[in-house]
Formats: structure tokens, C-alpha cells, sequence
């Protein structure tokens, strides 16, 4: 069974249409990446499934419960990291923990341990008493995830967690991230930064203008464009149209069209060799062709033509 499905959420805010009839699931162990631009209605989704929004139509299930039937018990199975940090500046790193835990229903004495054994876990045991505002972003960051997990939570919901941090923090975050899904917890995460989806989530889900317009395994995204042939042809196609070339239609999809470059993937597996012999032949002065595996980036392109950070 899984620990979150969600069933054709929708939520409307005035005349615009924020999330429009969202399905996916979450089993234990797994990281569900959720992949789209800024706007695309990850953080609304996310509101929805932890309660803070209540769902215009739609249903999120906790191991196979309805949230709405019994919200309090609902939240107890879950830890949520939001995009900003909701820590308290003049509080420790220890009392911020702490603090959480009781929200969470922890009792004094397990909070006090706990909190103690994260600081451990996210090497922040030595900073423990330095209020929050010394810290770093990535510190801070470490703690604000500590923070969600102070009541063990069966499901993390994790929205665009390292956004502003270095990348060495970045690393850490995503590392640790990562041994918790090993342990058996579910994974909601959402982010915009492909590289992130690509590195660890098993299963992603691509989403835009409030839609899921496509899910799967890297792989199975990939299938999407025709497996594992992606071109990438520098040219000059400011003048030229893709589609009025003799035949070019019925071998290739053009993903992406700039002024000096024209992104394509071949049509019915078609051999790479013979793809780039037809692509340098192209009747425009072509300067070079590369063959790439295609990127998450690649998969947007094709489903919304445009840049996954537009």
C-alpha cells in the first residue's frame, strides 16, 4: 500500500486555476521527485497534501485514509520542510529542535534525546547552543529539516529544500536526504533543479501549469524521446523552418529552435549513425552535430517547450 496517494487534486485561487485534477503516489522508501518550473503548482499540491489548503475536488490518502477524515492523526504521519525556513532566529540550534518536537507531541525528555541524536545525525552537535541566526544557509537548512523530523515521520514532504545553498551543502542535504528514503521513508520532493530529480528520485513526475503531463523513471521519461537519441545540431536556423525541410518531419522532433541551434529527437529508433549522416546533410550551413543521452531538461522541453527555470 502506499503511504500518500493523491487522487485528481484541484485548487483554484480566483480565475486562475492553480492545480488541476493531480494523481500520484508515494510508497515507503521511495523519493517522488515532483519536477517543474516556478508557478507550476508544486508548492500549492504540497499545501494540499499536508493540510494547509484544503482541495477544491480531489482526495489525498494516507495509507489508503482519507487526510480530511482525521487531520490530526493525518499530520502525525508526516514531516514537512517548506520552501522558506520556519526556524526562530533567536533561538539554538537544540531549542529550535526541541521546541518542534513538542508541536509534534513529543514529551520533554524525548524531545531533549531526539533533538540530541539529529544534531548528531546533520554534525551540527557542535553548534547546538549557537542561536540561529549565526548560522549558515546550509546549516540552517540541516536544521530546519531536523525540525520535521522529530516525530519520525513515515512521510517527509520536502519543497525545493536546498534552494540558496551552496553546493557542497546542497550535497549533504540531498546525501542525507537520500539514507532516510534507504531507512523506509516516503519522499514528496520538489524541486526545479533537474540535476537534483535526475540524481536521486526513482520516480518523477513532471508537472506545469498545475498538470502532471508526464511520470515515470528517468528511463521511462526518456522513452518519451525516443530512448537515447537527443542531437543537438549547431546552425544557423534564424531563416529556416524544421518543418518545410523535405522528410525532416518524419525522422526527427525538434524539442527546441534558437537562432544557432536546433535540439531534436529521432523518430522510430532510428540508427545514431545514419541520424547524424541525414542531419549533416541538413539544407542549412551546418557546423556540428552531438549526440547526447536525453536530460530531464529534454523531456520539458518536448512536453512544454520551454525551459524548466523559465
Amino acid at each position: 500500500m502506499s503511504v500518500l496517494k493523491t487522487e485528481r487534486l484541484s485548487k483554484r485561487f480566483g480565475e486562475v486555476q492553480a492545480v488541476r485534477e493531480v494523481g500520484f503516489e508515494v510508497a515507503a522508501g521511495e523519493i517522488y521527485g515532483l519536477l517543474g518550473p516556478n508557478g507550476a503548482g508544486k508548492t500549492t499540491t504540497i499545501s494540499m497534501v499536508c493540510g494547509l489548503l484544503q482541495p477544491d475536488a480531489g482526495k489525498v490518502r494516507l495509507k489508503g485514509r482519507d487526510f480530511w477524515s482525521d487531520p490530526q492523526a493525518s499530520r502525525k504521519l508526516m514531516g514537512v520542510v517548506p520552501q522558506e525556513i520556519a526556524l526562530y532566529d533567536d533561538l539554538t540550534g537544540r531549542e529550535n529542535l526541541e521546541f518542534w518536537g513538542r508541536l509534534a507531541g513529543l514529551g520533554r525528555a524525548e524531545a531533549r534525546d531526539r533533538a540530541g541524536e539529529l544534531l548528531e545525525t546533520l554534525s551540527l552537535a557542535d553548534r547546538e547552543k549557537d542561536v540561529i541566526k549565526q548560522y549558515s544557509g546550509g546549516m540552517k537548512r540541516r536544521i530546519n529539516l531536523g525540525c520535521a523530523l522529530m516525530h519520525r515521520p513515515e512521510l517527509l514532504l520536502l519543497d525545493e529544500p536546498t534552494v540558496g545553498i551552496d553546493p557542497q551543502a546542497r550535497r549533504n542535504i540531498l546525501e542525507f536526504i537520500r539514507k532516510l528514503a534507504a531507512g523506509g521513508t516516503a519522499i514528496l520532493y520538489t524541486t526545479h533543479y533537474l540535476e537534483e530529480a535526475e540524481f536521486f528520485c526513482q520516480r518523477i513526475g513532471i508537472i506545469d501549469h498545475g498538470q502532471i503531463l508526464a511520470e515515470g523513471t528517468l528511463t521511462d521519461l526518456q522513452r518519451l524521446l525516443g530512448g537515447d537519441q537527443v542531437f543537438v545540431v549547431e546552425a544557423d536556423c534564424k531563416t529556416s523552418q524544421p518543418e518545410d525541410w523535405p522528410g525532416f518531419k518524419d525522422r526527427f522532433r525538434v524539442l527546441q529552435k534558437l537562432d544557432q541551434q536546433l535540439v531534436v529527437s529521432a523518430v522510430g529508433g532510428s540508427d545514431p549513425a545514419e541520424c547524424l549522416k541525414q542531419l549533416l546533410a541538413l539544407p542549412v550551413r551546418v557546423g556540428n552535430v552531438t549526440w547526447k543521452r536525453p536530460s530531464l531538461n529534454d523531456v520539458f522541453l518536448q512536453l512544454t517547450g520551454r525551459e524548466l527555470r523559465e
